[in-house]
């Protein structure tokens, strides 16, 4: 059996109170599971896809190296699940009862718009939709690093919900290593078979300079449900709108231009 999948096993175990928790939710008989993490066995297909779909990842994801492994748990790892809702959880709920179904949406995108912090650049991240539970939740990663010089002047990481209510999609975010802002966007839906661009508007600020409410449109470029997430982060980062770097049309949803007879920024339905 590898390491890697020995050290990534382990990984996705640390987020569950016992290994005895987990097997008994596997159905998995807890002396074979064992030897998964000691490196002394290596599970058979049938197993393996039991522990893949248990966790909510791919088997090539967890033969990847650990470093880039805790990459992907960054996006994927699952929210904790609390018997006992408080009231404020209780309205979240509320919008989850009334949500129509984004089983279609779940999957790998790159997220567009212009900085609120680096005027004039626009940030290409990384995000994930999936569900968990028979809900649907958000992951998203920004790394503020400069195409050229591949230098990195910082890191966000956002977690949060979506809701389908009235033919709109609705994500809110909060940034989750610092706990201090919180972004709201709304969607379109996309009524074709295959996604392809979703845009929309959202409100936020930086995290870091400055903490001025802003709002701008936003755009969210369909990746597919599995991907080479590696190779995807190595094309996020910070972009100059005329450098050649962006397609023409992602452009043109992002664009921040407010009409003479407009009072407020929006974003019409093509």
């Amino acid at each position: 059996m590898s390491d890697e999948l020995r050290h990534n096993l382990s990984l996705l175990c640390s987020y569950h109170s016992s290994i005895a928790e987990v097997c008994r939710k596997l159905g998995m008989n807890r002396q074979q599971f064992n030897k998964y993490l000691a490196g002394n066995s290596h599970p058979s297909r049938g197993n393996m896809r039991r522990i893949c779909d248990f966790f909510g990842v791919s088997e090539s994801e967890l033969l990847m190296e650990p470093q880039q492994f805790e990459d992907i748990v960054a996006l994927k790892r699952k929210p904790l699940q609390r018997e006992a809702l408080s009231k404020p959880l209780r309205h979240l709920d509320r919008l989850y009862q009334r949500s129509q179904d984004l089983e279609k949406y779940t999957g790998y995108y790159f997220r567009y718009f212009f900085s609120f912090g680096n005027p004039g650049k626009i940030i290409r991240s990384l995000a994930l939709i999936y569900r968990e539970g028979g809900r649907f939740y958000w992951k998203n990663i920004e790394i503020l690093r400069d195409p050229e010089t591949g230098l990195s002047n910082g890191l966000n990481k956002y977690e949060g919900v979506l809701f389908y209510l009235a033919d709109r999609l609705y994500i809110l975010e909060y940034e989750a290593i610092e706990v201090n802002s919180v972004t709201q966007a709304t969607f379109y839906p996309s009524h074709r078979s295959r996604i392809g661009l979703l845009f929309g508007i959202q409100t936020g600020g930086p995290t870091r300079r400055g903490r001025k409410p802003g709002a701008s449109k936003v755009a969210l470029e369909y990746l597919g449900r599995d991907i080479d997430v590696r190779q995807a982060m190595k094309r996020t980062g910070l972009f100059e709108p005329g450098d050649g770097s962006l397609r023409p049309e992602i452009l043109s949803l992002i664009e921040n231009t407010i009409d003479p007879s407009s009072f407020v920024l929006d974003v019409a339905e093509p």
